[in-house]
Formats: C-alpha cells, structure tokens, sequence
C-alpha cells in the first residue's frame, strides 16, 4: 500500500538538491542533537545504541531515534523490532492526535527510549517527510521536554536531501568509519552534505568515531588533511559481534577486561560529547584528490 502523505509540505531547492522542506516550527530546542552517519555496514547502529547507554549511565534521559526503512537501529535496546512511526500512522490512517505514547515509543535499556521512524516502501515517498513527521509527533507529545540527549542512527551513506534531513535538527553530527578506503571516501561525502547543510541550519561536524578498526593511521591522515578529529576508537572485537547476537548492548555482557575497556571509551565519549566539542571547519576534498590521497602502496 502506497502513504498517503496528508498536507504535504512543498519542495525546496537547496543547495543543488529538491527535497521536502521541513516546518520551521518542528525544531529540537531543549536537548543536545547528535546526527550520526558513516558508510553502510560500518556499525553505526551498535554505535548509536552504546553510545545512547552511555549517556544513560551518566544520568541524561536519552531518546534515539532510527532513521532507516530496516527499523533495526533499537534492537540491541528493546530485543526486539519496534513498530515504526509510519506504522502508527498508517494504523490510523494518518490522524495522528489518535496516537498515543507507547504506539511509537519503546522504552528499552536503562530508560533509553527508542523510536523508529521507519520509511515509505521502497522506490516511493521520501525520508525527510518520515523524519519531519516523527520529529513533530514526539513534540506533540511533549517528549522532548524532558529530554536531555537525542541521537539520530540515519542509514549508510547521505544519498538524498531526505535521508539528510536529520542535519536540520541535530547540533553536531559525527561520523562513524573503518580504516580503510572505502569508509573513508564515504566519509568524505558526508563531510560534503555537512558542508552544504551548515550554510542554511545550525549544525556542524563534531568529529570522527573509528570502529572495527586495529589501527587509525589513514583515518588520522585524512583527518588532518580536512580539519576533523578522531573523537574514540573502538576495534573490531568479537565481544560486540557477540552482543549483536545475543540482542545486547555492551553494557550488558559478561565482564572481561576487553569489555571494560571498550565501555570505559563508550563512557569517555559521551562525557566528552556532553560537555560540548567544538564545531570543526572540515572542507571536502574532490572525489578524484581522495582518490589519489588514499593511493596505498
């Protein structure tokens, strides 16, 4: 079944890009905003969600929100496949002052509460309407108001203005890559959709998360060439492939040395995070510059 999108509003061009323009009303004004992206398959979602416990464990009401059609960024949260935003709203045929709290929320983990945006069905409809209508039911339903971390998990690569949508409401966005040539040319065209984004909204690039990863040398280099900065690194370890298995965040297995380590840096990040880092003046290189820059021997 096709959605229907009710009142739509209309497109905008921006930057070079048509897209759904967002109501300048919905905005996120009491919480600190984290947009995270990175190559598709990088480990954003496993991320996303330790990094979401983290600052729970640090005392902050946290909400993240999964903005990927798969609906699987909360998993390791909840244990299990939340229903998505467009799945409420379809259930009620798009009215959706008829919707209440838990059609759309899951509280999971420690007081994390997850949402799901879900996405139109495939080759129809656009992401940035499913984000702009699942940001402006959580302010219906005043969650945001107390509210102290919202982290937005946005699927692969930015590959549209929808799916970019989520830059419009966060303050910093962090990007999430491996040490090698294709996580890295990924991250260099977020850093591009980042560029473009900060010149109409408020957010800036606030650095670089290395994952499954042994070493960091090529994302270091590139790093310094563009203006970011290594903020954590987590190597690739069977503890987290683990987790995922058992629908698990990290703060939940079985202790070991390997595994304090990798909560104490999931830790570290988060108070990092909340204590602020400032905006980095990141500049893309040219597809074909990166291509060269990243030559190995």
């Amino acid at each position: 079944m096709n959605i229907a999108i009710r009142n739509p509003v209309p497109a905008r061009r921006e930057e070079g890009s048509l897209q759904v323009a967002l109501d300048p009303d919905i905005r996120i004004e009491t919480a600190k905003v984290f947009a995270v992206y990175g190559k598709g398959g990088i480990g954003k979602s496993t991320t996303s969600s330790n990094l979401s416990v983290a600052f729970s464990k640090l005392g902050k009401r946290v909400l993240q929100i999964g903005c990927d059609p798969k609906h699987d960024s909360t998993f390791t949260l909840t244990k299990r496949l939340a229903p998505t935003v467009i799945d409420a709203l379809e259930a009620v045929q798009f009215h959706s002052e008829e919707l209440r709290v838990e059609d759309f929320v899951v509280e999971g983990y420690n007081g994390v509460r997850c949402v799901e945006a879900g996405g139109p069905p495939a080759g129809t409809g656009c992401g940035g309407y499913v984000v702009g209508q699942t940001v402006k039911l959580l302010k219906e339903h005043h969650l945001l108001e107390d509210t102290d971390v919202v982290i937005f998990d946005v699927l692969g690569d930015v590959v549209c203005g929808g799916f970019a949508s989520p830059l419009q409401h966060a303050d910093r966005a962090l990007i999430v890559t491996a040490n090698d040539f294709d996580s890295i040319f990924a991250m260099n065209r977020i850093v591009a959709a980042i560029h473009a984004k900060s010149k109409n909204y408020g957010v800036r690039l606030g650095g670089v998360i290395a994952n499954r990863s042994a070493k960091t040398d090529e994302i270091d280099r590139f790093n310094d060439a563009v203006g970011l900065k290594r903020l954590a690194h987590f190597q690739d370890l069977d503890v987290v492939r683990r987790s995922r298995l058992k629908k698990a965040t990290l703060f939940e297995m079985d202790p070991s040395p390997e595994l304090l380590a990798v909560q104490a840096e999931y830790l570290q990040l988060a108070e990092q995070l909340w204590a602020g880092v400032d905006p980095l003046p990141a500049v893309p290189m040219k597809d074909r510059d990166l291509f060269e820059f990243l030559g190995f021997d």
